[in-house]
């Protein structure tokens, strides 16, 4: 039966596939498909990491037996023996198989898929007792993943999905691989993300999150459709169901009817097609209609993202989000020369073009693993984060500002520090920069000078522009924290996300009068948020003066579009009526704009 369930949209565009349902824990375990020969080597996986299970629980039952029942009690034993009977248990075992064979799914994500079918069926069960089951199948199962890891696996190569895309009679009839898959979540972490980023889906639902939330963020980074905020999808779809993702309405389909498929398809293609016009735009220079140059930068998450950006056309990297490098390493900070290798690779990757890298930014929506650090605090957003946490920290904070100034001896590199609010922050963080610098003087480690610059994202900053533009050479709108704190809105929080209001008066005056003060005294600044990447805004900014856009590189031939239709100098008085106004938005959308 045809079912939608409604979210927010986070990522444009169509995706069309099958449900694949994971666990947030398990993200991070491997999805990809194998060929058709190695199908056996990959049931051998599961049954050896089963069969190591299975030995090391009849060692625990031997140990016991010798305790005896006063140091081991009866209940362990009887604990010991649901375990094995589980790790019989013939829906596991064909599941796994039905996932390897049928679907060529590697031996990891067939184990996963089926334990969540199987918990599916206990969640289901009446007695309560059999519920409870679930959580042992779930431990059975972990424990035959870690069994595993020791075990020789394929390496993983990106995945080719044949020599065309699937047409919807493909859809509809082929029960085969050879079809895109969409991963459903409750929720998903920055860590998870970069997981992601290299596996095989085609797009993503989650159950929570916000617009600006860093999984949406890097969602469209991606270019792939998502939903976010979709409050029970998990639970309500099955493995393996039928979905579309519409990523411009923030609706997800599920179980479609072939009429619906065919609706969906052509919007699919028509979406194909206008990024097939706006790649026409590639090489023209992004310049309004009275001549006013503007320049597009580009978002990066890691290094390699370098050549996403130079592909789309951008003028430079705008925002290196360094702190991806120090997720989702089990506890183990990058040192210098990892990081100075990293900022290299991507500043030559930009082939002269400046980069721009951001000091590490954690804390909040953008935890590091556990076991580094404790993010459990009551309100992560107002606590230990950005560049707290880096002054917390001399030693990691000099580890970073030494490998960034080592970067900077291969090209134009410009720093950027978050979440800046106190003079005493501003000195501290210069104080930390000329102490790495004097370490590689005396180490002789040649390094390369960089433009410091500072990131606009609490209204305390935005009011104290000429205390900041005294100490640095440019300034960075961070839109997303900015409108977060201005109007006290968590932004990963969809149930207050109807909140999250980037044309409130305050948030547009704050926007404006640091781009009017940055110009007055002949600073650079730039917009590095989501409100950069948003089309709808772009005549907006352009009216305030705006010139430097940084966004995701999916997003810039967009925006170009509609600079180069734009005549700034017209916008001025039209864009500053827009800020004036009770409610922005509706003055946005209902006053005539100029032509």
């Amino acid at each position: 039966m045809t079912f939608s369930i409604h979210g927010l949209a986070v990522s444009r565009g169509i995706a069309i596939g099958r449900a694949v349902l994971v666990a947030s824990s398990r993200v991070d375990v491997a999805h990809y498909f194998v060929k058709p020969d190695q199908v056996d080597a990959e049931i051998g996986r599961v049954r050896a990491g089963r069969d190591a299970v299975v030995d090391e629980i009849h060692r625990l039952q031997e140990s016991i037996t010798r305790m005896g029942p006063k140091e081991a009690p009866q209940e362990l034993s009887a604990l010991l023996d649901v375990h094995l009977m589980l790790l019989q248990d013939e829906e596991l075992v064909s599941g796994v198989k039905h996932w390897i064979t049928d679907r060529l799914y590697n031996a990891e994500w067939a184990l996963t898929t089926q334990l969540e079918i199987i918990a599916r069926h206990f969640d289901e069960m009446e007695d309560a007792y059999l519920r409870e089951r679930k959580a042992d199948m779930e431990q059975i199962c972990e424990r035959i993943l870690r069994a595993m890891k020791g075990s020789q696996s394929p390496i993983v190569q990106p995945v080719q999905r044949g020599g065309r895309k699937p047409s919807q009679q493909d859809l509809l009839l082929d029960d085969t691989v050879d079809v895109p898959l969409v991963l459903i979540a409750h929720d998903l972490s920055p860590a998870d993300m970069l997981q992601f980023k290299q596996s095989v889906f085609a797009g993503f639902i989650t159950d929570v999150g916000g617009k600006t939330s860093h999984t949406a963020i890097v969602a469209r980074s991606m270019d792939i459709p998502a939903v976010v905020g979709a409050r029970t999808c998990s639970q309500l779809v099955r493995q393996d169901d039928w979905v579309i993702i519409d990523g411009d309405a923030g609706v997800v389909i599920v179980d479609p009817s072939p009429i619906i498929l065919a609706e969906y398809g052509f919007k699919q293609r028509q979406g194909e097609l206008e990024r097939g016009r706006l790649q026409r735009l590639l090489h023209t220079p992004a310049i309004t209609m009275d001549d006013q140059k503007v320049q597009l930068l580009a978002n990066i998450e890691m290094p390699e993202d370098a050549q996403v950006a130079l592909k789309a056309g951008a003028l430079g990297v705008g925002l290196f989000r360094s702190e991806f490098l120090f997720m989702g390493r089990q506890g183990r900070l990058p040192d210098e020369e990892e990081q100075y290798q990293a900022y290299k690779k991507a500043v030559e990757g930009m082939q002269g073009l400046p980069v721009t890298i951001r000091t590490v930014d954690v804390g909040a929506d953008k935890p590091l693993d556990d076991s580094v650090r404790d993010n459990a605090h009551l309100n992560p957003a107002l606590g230990l984060r950005a560049i707290r946490w880096s002054l917390a920290d001399p030693g990691m904070f000099l580890t970073q500002l030494r490998a960034i100034l080592r970067a900077a001896a291969h090209g134009k590199v410009r720093m950027l520090i978050p979440m800046l609010a106190h003079a005493s922050e501003i000195r501290q963080t210069i104080a930390h920069i000329e102490k790495a610098r004097a370490q590689l003087d005396r180490r002789g480690v040649a390094y390369g000078p960089i433009q410091l610059g500072a990131m606009i994202e609490i209204p305390a900053a935005a009011l104290s522009l000429r205390l900041f533009l005294k100490y640095f050479d440019f300034l960075s709108i961070g839109t997303n924290d900015l409108i977060q704190y201005t109007l006290a809105i968590d932004r990963a929080d969809e149930s207050v996300a109807h909140l999250y209001d980037p044309l409130h008066p305050a948030v547009l005056r704050l926007v404006a009068d640091t781009i009017a003060e940055g110009r007055a005294q002949g600073k650079d600044v730039s917009v590095c948020g989501e409100m950069a990447g948003d089309v709808t805004m772009t005549r907006l900014l352009l009216g305030l003066g705006l010139r430097s856009f940084s966004m995701h590189p999916a997003q810039i031939l967009a925006v170009k579009q509609e600079i180069l239709r734009a005549d700034a100098s017209k916008l001025e008085a039209w864009a500053q009526g827009v800020c004036d106004a009770e409610e922005p938005g509706e003055e946005l959308s209902s006053r005539p704009m100029p032509l």
